[in-house]
């Protein structure tokens, strides 16, 4: 990949982390960028995620506590914007 792309991709997750949340920056972004990278392993398969909820339950554990904060920050975000 080059520079140009990753400038670029970083722009959108930027972006997709802003209208999800109301905000940005550095380690929401990251945490944006965990929680879409593990719910679309879920969805598309489910077995490897349950296997590493089995073999990492202190990363699941961590990883529950990303995907509350992102939907606290997104219906927070929503209700705003009503």
């Amino acid at each position: 990949m080059n520079e140009e792309f990753k400038g670029q991709f970083e722009a959108l997750l930027s972006k997709y982390t802003e209208l999800m949340t109301g905000t940005n920056g550095e380690e929401l972004e990251e945490k944006v960028r965990y929680w879409v990278l593990y719910t679309y392993i879920a969805k598309t398969m489910p077995a490897l995620a349950k296997h590493w909820n089995a073999l990492y339950p202190k990363g699941k554990e961590q990883m529950m506590e990303i995907i509350s904060e992102i939907k606290v920050l997104n219906e927070n975000h929503r209700n705003k914007r009503d």
